[in-house]
């Protein structure tokens, strides 16, 4: 029994004297907005200074609320394009963007179109007009869950095949 005490105390010991480490973890992939933004104010070189996307779980975005940052999560901008990086993003949004011309221009309500989601955005006078544009991408979760799937189902039926092939054969001799 001494020995068994010797050595719970020498793990007592080292466990004191040995340095906490500290966990890290991802929660994997997160989805993704571009925006390009193209004037439609002619003669006039804009820029954007600042931007806000809000996020809304109405329709209507009565219940808007601007994107936080925290951690990778943000909503940051470049002389003509933004970007949005989130946990997850709520089902609707609108964009409030300062130009260089003094103006803030807000967007219509617009809806979150896929994982990583593409936008154009038509600067106009008075207001921005979100158009969400076609992305295939490839390397989205949803993406490798169908490709996962769709040969999964292809090597299924190679099997029963194969199966039925074997016992066919076993049959005839």
């Amino acid at each position: 029994m001494s020995n068994f005490k010797k050595i719970l105390n020498l793990i007592a010991i080292l466990s004191v004297l040995l340095p906490l480490g500290t966990a890290h973890a991802d929660t994997g992939p997160k989805p993704t907005m571009d925006f390009e933004f193209r004037p439609q104010i002619p003669g006039q070189e804009l820029t954007i200074l600042s931007g806000t996307l809000f996020e809304c779980n109405q329709p209507a975005c009565q219940d808007a609320a601007p994107l936080h940052p925290a951690g990778p999560q943000r909503f940051s901008c470049e002389a003509t394009s933004c970007h949005a990086l989130a946990y997850g993003f709520s089902p609707y949004h609108r964009l409030e963007i300062q130009f260089s011309d003094g103006m803030t221009r807000q967007s219509d309500v617009f809806k979150t179109v896929q994982f990583n989601s593409v936008y154009k955005v038509i600067v106009r006078p008075d207001d921005l007009l979100v158009e969400p544009q076609f992305n295939l991408d490839l390397f989205s979760p949803g993406t490798y869950l169908l490709v996962c799937g769709f040969l999964a189902g292809i090597l299924a039926v190679v099997i029963v095949l194969a199966i039925l092939l074997i016992r066919r054969f076993r049959r005839k001799k």
